[in-house]
């Protein structure tokens, strides 16, 4: 049966893929112009395509009242990149079973991944009973002896309890309530069901306001989003890949189960190649879609390109920023290989409790206070702009409180004075201000400064790395080392004249390749390039967010006992 290709992407599940189209009411823009910005916009009727991703292009929005969509409401469209950050209002639309959840709703590995529904009804199984209206948060989806299930959890007394529910589950499931807030890329890419629409709230107000905000002056209030796609297809008569948006005016019908998908050409994503094994290492692969950039390794992936993937693995990389906090600041992915040397720069503590994470066996801590602190009881220091300490060690002190003694945490100091040096507590619950003063005037590569010292760790390049045509952290005025990350690379070379090897990241990279049989001359990869990664600022607290996901917090200073 014809549908529109909206229609029939909107109902899509991803995990039907590859599906193989017919057109059967097409499109021709007339003109010179076959794609428009990047999309097609000309199918002709009997074409047969075969559709190998699709994922939101752009939202168009509604203003809501009252959760509901006015019908004199004006659409307007949003980018994925529009800015604000917002919160979820929860769909009052019930779901009928567990198959429907997921098969309409984003379940994945990360944290967007992980939605949260209750049972109208007790559900009862085996050894254990869901209470109606308790929540149930979906991990993730798999075959258990033959039948599809979802891995849950429930949290009761503070305890987590993980079972699994069968697809065929039926019963009347609602969406919780989230107090999270998300990006319109996050909403995008996780929270919209499929054949529903969202609706959510501007959590805070938009900091800019310029004439290519489609929204009103002050709006702080509800949209409902619907999605438009950008599908991912292979056509016969192409090597590359071809791009539609969902909304093009054409009628298709699903022809998968009557079509060899063989005949066309098996687009791989990074992410395809790095799930293979590591036996099937090195292969050949042809470019079918790449990043755009001159600059190694990017130009070595540009649509029709033949490279050499030699293999995968996990690699350590410094997350840093440059220390300046104006919208234009950068941030960088250094691999430990970087040849450059560095030498430190002050470090900013704005609490006493800063102080006592940054101390090390290495060398006492040397801070000037840039801010007065005046203490509430005698027993501990106060302190005065200009003041100097050296940084000892945390411990507990006697202070008097209403009348009794009371144990409290303190930061063991000495004061530096003209000729000598006076001992001092000062509370570990000060709000105050410091620099940290720098003696140590040697030149260290960044594998030391990860051994030696604690991250956060401020420092400035001394030597830059000669073996990088252009070393961009050569030209920063300052550098914030942020925090030690793991992630997944391939390695990769031109097929044509493999001279040198490159790492490229598996996530941060949309590339799309085809394998060739052909033989890899030589198994042994060449020598490898450093490369120091820009990333994005979305990036960068998707990397920052992710990798803390992994630690333990650390504790918040403790409160003023007055």
């Amino acid at each position: 049966m014809a549908s529109t290709l909206e229609k029939f992407i909107h109902s899509l599940d991803l995990r039907a893929l590859p599906r193989v189209l017919q057109i059967q009411s097409g499109i021709y823009c007339q003109g010179s112009v076959y794609e428009m910005f990047g999309n097609e916009c000309s199918l002709s009727t009997g074409e047969v395509i075969k559709v190998i991703g699709f994922k939101i292009n752009k939202l168009i929005a509604s203003i809501c009242e009252n959760n509901e969509v006015s019908q004199f409401s004006d659409k307007v469209e949003l980018p994925l990149n529009f800015p604000g950050l917002y919160k979820i209002v929860a769909d009052k639309t019930p779901y009928v079973s567990i198959e429907e959840i997921a098969r309409k709703v984003s379940i994945g590995p990360t944290r967007f991944g992980h939605p949260r529904f209750y049972s109208t009804k007790d559900i009862k199984l085996a050894n254990f009973t869901i209470k109606c209206d308790e929540q149930i948060t979906f991990n993730s989806v798999e075959k258990v002896h033959g039948t599809m299930v979802v891995n849950c959890v429930v949290v009761r007394n503070n305890q987590s309890h993980s079972f699994t529910l069968p697809l065929s589950q039926e019963g009347e499931f609602y969406e919780c309530e989230d107090d999270q807030i998300y990006t319109l890329r996050e909403i995008a890419e996780w929270k919209i069901p499929k054949c529903r629409n969202r609706i959510v709230k501007l959590s805070n107000s938009l900091h800019t306001r310029d004439s290519s905000n489609p929204l009103p002056e002050n709006f702080d209030g509800c949209l409902s989003l619907m999605p438009v796609y950008k599908v991912q297809a292979v056509m016969k008569s192409r090597k590359d890949i071809v791009h539609i948006l969902s909304d093009l005016d054409v009628e298709v019908k699903d022809v998968t189960d009557c079509y060899d998908t063989s005949s066309f050409l098996q687009p791989l994503s990074l992410e395809d190649i790095f799930e293979r094994t590591s036996k099937e290492f090195p292969v050949v692969a042809e470019i079918m879609e790449g990043p755009s950039g001159s600059q190694n390794p990017y130009n070595l992936l540009s649509t029709g390109k033949e490279i050499v993937i030699y293999k995968k693995y996990q690699a350590a990389r410094v997350l840093a920023s440059e220390m300046k906090s104006d919208p234009s600041r950068r941030h960088y992915l250094i691999p430990m290989s970087y040849k450059g040397k560095f030498k430190r720069r002050p470090r900013e503590f704005p609490t006493a409790y800063d102080l006592e994470i940054a101390t090390s066996e290495k060398e006492h801590l040397h801070v000037v206070a840039t801010k007065a602190f005046t203490s509430p009881h005698k027993e501990l220091f106060s302190v005065s702009v200009g003041d100097q300490f050296l940084v000892q060690q945390c411990q507990t002190s006697e202070v008097l409180y209403e009348g009794r003694k009371k144990l409290t945490d303190v930061l063991a100091c000495e004061q530096i004075l003209s000729d000598s040096y006076k001992k001092v507590l000062l509370p570990m619950y000060m709000e105050g201000g410091f620099v940290e003063v720098i003696h140590d005037k040697k030149q260290y590569h960044l594998s030391e400064i990860c051994k030696e010292f604690h991250l956060p760790f401020n420092v400035k390049v001394s030597v830059r790395d000669l073996s990088i045509e252009k070393d961009v952290l050569a030209a920063a005025p300052g550098l914030q080392f942020e925090e030690e990350i793991t992630d997944s690379y391939l390695l990769i070379s031109s097929a044509s004249s493999p001279v040198e090897s490159w790492e490229i990241p598996v996530y941060r990279l949309n590339v799309l390749v085809h394998l060739l049989s052909k033989e890899v001359q030589t198994v042994v990869p060449p020598v490898t390039r450093t490369t120091v990664e820009e990333v994005s600022e979305e990036e960068y607290y998707m990397l920052r967010r992710y990798e803390n996901l992994t630690l333990h917090p650390p504790p918040r200073p403790p409160k003023n006992p007055t």
